[in-house]
């Protein structure tokens, strides 16, 4: 007699979610139950998706282009490879380059834009940086020593109207004597090159030899430090600190962390927030299938006085609405899981298309101009899970309410 009823559970559990007659509004209930729970998986699996984007771009292209870590010289040095040398023998240290920094403005026809100028030597940046990846036009290897040659961020380009071979002027902040009076120093350079990354760093990096930024520091062939890059980008902190005790003298370090750590750690906070608030929304959905329970259940209280006098147990009874409401919460979820794969992976190419049909720039505020969208499956599992798990913990309420319903008391009146 038990096992014939187990299918039954199913069978009717299944039968109540379509509408006859006079239920028309509670299958409508349930409808929506699913429609809301669909929405709440789909919204809360793109925005996770659109957060790891963010994350992965601030790694790959920020982070790639910013130094992960630096060892810095309290004087100008030479002889850099012995340096390089000394960091790559620490373990998580994978490569290592020499820079110097300068910052000014950029001048070219009569246009003026500030700019932070890298003095780099071309092979050994390679190694430590991404900028010959997004090269539009010209090659690292074009700066040469001595011909002052200088590549630009694309946005740095565009504000200044220029491109390959064009002429521009640096104009340092230090100023020189001469006997027209003070004036500051300024060097001529010849564009080579143009990098595009896609954020907001094109428009305030350049990059010129390292010889020739020497010269302009009048340092001559000294660097003022190391560039590091490490194999677990979270170790740097560590790592850069460890390498600048070892020497405490001569050299200080610094790190990704003190330049980009509170935008990643913002990030990190508003993923964990989007995912917090947005969780509500599943929530809801999780009561809606309760209150379409509890609606069904008072509907359908002569239909299982019925089942108990023909011997259902209340395990049976229990059986049918946790079968409603488990159907509700896979259908939902499903769906839901469905469509928010499909908006994670053309997010980025849905907001362009806003952007050209209406004519506006969504995101140049952040600190990469387009809409980033990474899918990451043990998100999709979580959310998943988590949805199934409220919709199944929805139905205990009104499945142990119809499984204590009383037979002879709910026909009194039919």
């Amino acid at each position: 007699m038990r096992r014939m009823f187990k299918p039954v559970s199913l069978f009717i559990g299944l039968r109540y979610i379509r509408a006859k007659r006079r239920n028309h509004f509670i299958s409508f209930i349930s409808l929506t139950s699913i429609i809301g729970l669909m929405l709440g998986v789909a919204v809360l699996i793109t925005v996770l998706s659109v957060m790891n984007g963010f994350d992965r771009e601030l790694k790959n292209r920020i982070l790639g282009m910013v130094p992960q870590g630096t060892l810095n010289a309290y004087e100008p040095f030479r002889n850099w490879e012995r340096v390089a040398e000394f960091a790559r023998r620490e373990p998580g240290v994978e490569a290592a380059a020499p820079y110097n920094h300068l910052q000014g403005m950029i001048a070219a026809s009569g246009l003026v834009s500030g700019a932070l100028v890298t003095g780099i030597e071309p092979e050994a940046e390679k190694k430590v940086s991404i900028v010959h990846r997004h090269l539009v036009t010209g090659r690292l290897e074009d700066l040469r020593a001595g011909e002052f040659g200088i590549i630009l961020g694309a946005g740095l380009a565009g504000n200044l109207g220029v491109g390959q071979g064009d002429k521009v002027t640096l104009v340092l902040p230090e100023a020189s004597l001469s006997p027209a009076g003070v004036i500051p120093r300024f060097k001529r350079f010849t564009v080579v090159g143009v990098f595009k990354v896609g954020a907001d760093i094109d428009g305030m990096i350049a990059y010129v030899n390292i010889h020739d930024a020497g010269r302009l520091l009048r340092i001559g062939d000294k660097v003022q430090g190391v560039r590091l890059k490490f194999h677990d980008l979270f170790a740097a902190p560590e790592i850069s600190a460890r390498l600048a005790a070892r020497h405490p003298d001569l050299l200080y370090a610094t790190n990704w962390t003190l330049t980009h750590g509170n935008l990643f750690s913002a990030i990190q906070m508003e993923k964990a927030m989007m995912a917090l608030l947005l969780g509500f929304i599943v929530v809801v959905s999780a009561f809606n299938i309760l209150s379409s329970l509890v609606m069904v259940v008072t509907d359908k209280k002569a239909d299982i006085a019925i089942l108990r006098t023909m011997g259902a147990s209340s395990e049976v009874i229990r059986r049918i609405f946790i079968v409603q409401g488990a159907l509700i919460g896979i259908v939902g979820t499903t769906l839901g899981v469905g469509l928010g794969v499909l908006l994670s992976l053309t997010i980025g190419d849905i907001a362009s298309g806003i952007e050209v049909l209406f004519n506006v720039r969504l995101f140049d505020a952040y600190f990469v101009n387009y809409l980033p969208s990474q899918l990451e499956w043990s998100d999709v599992l979580k959310v998943s899970i988590s949805a199934l798990v409220l919709s199944l913990g929805a139905t205990r309420y009104p499945a142990r309410r119809a499984a204590s319903v009383q037979p002879a008391e709910a026909l009194r009146y039919e």
